[in-house]
């Protein structure tokens, strides 16, 4: 069990590396050597988790979606519930580089030697889902596509968190979540349900203030 308590912390260590290396160079830019170097770990341990660059990069992708699979809802309400996983986003964004070099690395899906859409798919399919609730639940406009709707909404975060991260170092990243809503929502929302939702970052407890936080283990 010590042995395989060390293998999985030298495994957790590349990949926080690598995420960071990745988040700074980008992927054509990384090395492994510098990868090596900022995990502190032998080049024999890393080859034997790792075999490649591509491959490293994959594993550092997929802890975006184990970010997103610590996901639970935070409201009754589902379009809360995706107002509140934005504000989350945001702050990962901000505090966490496993996630920072995540979402570096899918934006550079075309590095790849087959292009990484799968990423960009499960956001999509989390944020149909909750609108596809909502419309159940009679919170929607009628003949409101919660399948479009989600592409809209799943892409216009994509935008405003580059532009964030290129103009501010995203230091307006929520306030710029908060813009988007703020314009977005009357055209998802019926009035009667636009009453009970808050486009503002939410404290666990649902008032204002920090926004929730999913659960411990945003890594692979």
């Amino acid at each position: 069990m010590a042995r395989q308590a060390r293998a999985l912390a030298t495994r957790q260590a590349v990949l926080l590396a690598a995420a960071e290396v990745f988040d700074e160079r980008g992927y054509a830019a990384a090395t492994m050597s510098e990868i090596l170097e900022r995990a502190g770990v032998t080049k024999g341990a890393l080859y034997f988790h790792f075999g490649s660059k591509e491959e490293l990069a994959l594993a550092v992708i997929e802890g975006q979606g184990a970010w997103l699979a610590t996901w639970r809802p935070t409201s009754d309400s589902p379009v809360q519930t995706l107002i509140d996983l934005g504000y989350a986003f945001a702050h990962a964004l901000v505090d966490d580089p496993m996630v920072r070099g995540s979402i570096r690395l899918t934006i550079e899906h075309g590095s790849f030697t087959q292009p990484q859409i799968a990423a960009y798919q499960r956001w999509s399919d989390a944020a149909r889902a909750l609108l596809e609730q909502a419309r159940d639940a009679g919170d929607l406009h009628p003949g409101l596509d919660p399948a479009a709707a989600a592409g809209v909404i799943t892409g216009a975060v994509t935008g405003i968190q580059l532009s964030s991260q290129v103009l501010t170092g995203r230091r307006d990243l929520l306030q710029r979540m908060a813009d988007l809503w703020t314009m977005l929502l009357p055209g998802l929302v019926q009035p009667h349900a636009l009453a009970r939702i808050s486009v503002a970052e939410r404290a666990p407890g649902g008032g204002p203030g920090q926004a929730p936080t999913p659960a411990a283990g945003t890594g692979d």
